[in-house]
């Protein structure tokens, strides 16, 4: 195919991409719209934002603003009172939160409960723990991820939008994020799935902290950046930006003994989707990806509106995408 006949096919074959940008050996290579979105347009990147939070913590880390991931998470909140009874939550990690595996008290996102409260942070901390102590098991969540930006916030004393546009996003060449915050359930749900262009925002909690698990709005061209940082091992152009280390540490593969994630590994907040050849992605719901090749020295980025359950964008990218860019 060439490009025209690609942008028919992926038109047609996976409506709701609005951008895709790919990288090859340090260019990009690649560049297209749909949905009448513009180039710099932003979409929101839903889970993907989990595995910029890790280039966060990894810079946090290489400051010295945090200890290591083995730090204590109550370490940072000396005036948290832990529930009553409640013993695990003193055992617990940042590697914890990292790697999803933190315990937590019920199933599922807390969503209402967090939302609705006065502290994002505190609230989510009331659900880190329970009776069934430390069992490392695979436990994915989001809004309970708000404990890290509490963290990032009381290591640094700055916003998590604001230390990411300081420390990530200018030396990358991002344009400069804002905080976004609603007051209500309903603006919450329509900033989640609407469909429509957004800016370059970040979802925040009552406290100006962005939301760690999802909420930031990227380009195409932004998220491939990202990825390209990661491929060069966390330096872009000549600035190092994050530690080789640390690009290492949080690709390197975890298995995750659940069916329900397609056979794929986890690493500090990225998938691994291949673990031999060190192929892995931020990934987020309606399909927005970042997906990384080092043995093919390749970036794909592909930004998308809502639309629940697409399962299959890392398969489109390996089969459709990827060929059209190595050729």
């Amino acid at each position: 195919m060439n490009k025209e006949e690609l942008h028919r096919f992926i038109e047609k074959q996976q409506p709701n991409i609005c951008q895709i940008a790919a990288i090859k050996d340090n260019q990009i290579v690649y560049s297209d719209t749909w949905n009448d979105y513009e180039k710099d347009d932003c979409t929101h990147i839903m889970s993907a934002t989990k595995s910029i939070m890790a280039l966060l913590v990894g810079i946090a880390i290489d400051k010295g603003q945090i200890g290591s991931v083995d730090d204590k998470v109550l370490d940072y909140f000396p005036d948290y009172k832990v529930k009553r009874g409640e013993k695990t939550i003193y055992d617990v990690t940042i590697r914890h939160l990292l790697t999803m595996r933190a315990p937590y008290k019920g199933k599922g996102d807390p969503w209402s409960k967090v939302c609705a409260s006065d502290n994002w942070t505190y609230a989510s901390l009331d659900f880190l723990g329970g009776r069934k102590g430390l069992t490392d098991e695979f436990d994915y969540r989001t809004v309970c991820l708000h404990v890290l930006s509490g963290i990032l916030y009381k290591a640094t004393n700055m916003k998590t939008v604001d230390y990411a546009n300081a420390y990530l996003f200018e030396t990358l060449g991002i344009k400069a994020h804002v905080n976004y915050y609603v007051e209500t359930a309903e603006e919450h749900k329509a900033f989640t799935i609407g469909k429509l262009p957004k800016g370059h925002i970040w979802f925040c909690d009552t406290q100006g902290l962005g939301t760690p698990g999802y909420g930031l709005c990227m380009s195409a061209e932004d998220m491939a950046k990202i990825g390209l940082l990661c491929l060069n091992k966390g330096r872009f152009h000549d600035v190092q930006i994050v530690s080789s280390s640390w690009i290492e540490e949080m690709t390197m593969p975890r298995t995750v003994e659940n069916d329900h994630f397609r056979g794929m590994d986890y690493g500090y907040l990225w998938w691994i989707i291949d673990r031999k050849k060190n192929i892995y992605a931020a990934i987020g719901n309606s399909g927005n990806v970042i997906y990384v090749n080092p043995e093919k020295n390749i970036v794909i980025a592909v930004s998308s509106y809502f639309k629940p359950t697409i399962f299959d964008r890392v398969d489109f990218i390996r089969e459709y995408i990827e060929p059209f860019i190595i050729e």
